[in-house]
């Protein structure tokens, strides 16, 4: 049985290449997908999958777990910079985990001291019966970097990486995310709020059972 197609995008042909549709059409810089540049205020903006993501994460990862004196016991790259070859916005996420809770407070100011500002977790990561937080980077500019900080056996951190993996295992259907999370973009015309909740369908459609 084909699976059914997220908020009515064309299905595409993963033997084509991760930017080509059935009907040919091209998802390119026609689209106004920046190679260059974060979101402005308010609007979002999607870049081609740029192969040094990884390293920044890498980075963040050997930042956090030092920075953090101990405290972060581990730290997950997810979300689509963690997907290879699918377009995105140009924000690091990550999730720190942390094991015991009442180091928690501490892990928090100490990744406040390495230039993160805390931020309101997006719909989809909200989760009110467990601790957690975000922590966005840099303070005073673009989000380039954000954090999800969670104590171990989150259900955020199980979500996370398993829809990561299951993408990453299945090109054809990060494909079909990718084409999905692009329609959202259109459909809302990069207005930041509104990708956001367009988003929560799409992550949805696409968990593993």
């Amino acid at each position: 049985m084909e699976r059914s197609r997220p908020l009515g995008i064309s299905r595409l042909d993963s033997t084509r290449g991760p930017y080509s549709t059935i009907e040919g059409e091209r998802l390119s810089d026609r689209d106004a997908f920046s190679h260059n540049s974060y979101s402005d205020a308010g609007r979002v903006r999607l870049m081609h999958h740029d192969a040094r993501w990884r390293q920044e994460f890498e980075q963040t990862r050997s930042g956090l777990l030092q920075g953090c004196q101990g405290r972060v016991v581990a730290v997950e790259h997810i979300g689509s910079t963690a997907i290879g070859g699918v377009i995105a916005q140009p924000i690091i996420d990550a999730v720190a985990v942390i094991a015991d809770p009442v180091d928690f407070r501490d892990a928090v100011l100490l990744t406040e001291g390495l230039n993160y500002r805390t931020a309101a977790p997006p719909e989809w990561a909200e989760d009110g019966r467990r601790q957690q937080l975000v922590l966005n980077k840099p303070r005073y500019s673009e989000t380039t970097h954000r954090v999800y900080f969670v104590t171990q056996g989150s259900p955020l951190l199980q979500r996370a990486i398993q829809f990561r993996d299951h993408l990453r295992g299945n090109p054809a259907m990060a494909i079909e995310f990718e084409a999905a999370k692009v329609d959202v973009w259109r459909q809302v015309e990069g207005d930041a709020s509104g990708y956001e909740a367009g988003m929560v369908e799409v992550f949805e459609h696409f968990q593993p059972a």
